[in-house]
């Protein structure tokens, strides 16, 4: 079905298999998010966010260690956004929590 590219379909095909089978679940932390918790005494979901507005990424990268890809695939595993906001000289912005 595939034409002349038979064997790029199988690899395809193998791949989201693969994906599938050998996914982890959602929100689960690997060995390294669980080492460098242990290194910061805090849970990643806290140190993360306040660490990125202290340095940005390519700094928090560098102090925990990993790449800058590792680092955005935690953000995203963790659901962790960053936003960029432009503020006019004598504007201030306010983050709050909402617990839930």
């Amino acid at each position: 079905k595939c034409g002349a590219y038979y064997g790029r379909c199988n690899y395809i095909q193998f791949s989201k298999t693969a994906r599938i089978q050998g996914s982890r679940m959602p929100g689960t932390k690997t060995k390294k998010m669980v080492q460098v918790e242990r290194k910061l005494r805090r849970p990643l979901e806290r140190a993360l966010p306040e660490m990125l507005n202290e340095v940005g990424l390519t700094g928090a990268a560098k102090r925990l260690g990993v790449s800058k890809a590792t680092l955005s695939y935690w953000l995203l595993k963790l659901g962790i956004e960053i936003r960029r906001v432009a503020l006019a000289p004598g504007e201030e912005i306010e983050i709050r929590r909402i617990s839930g």
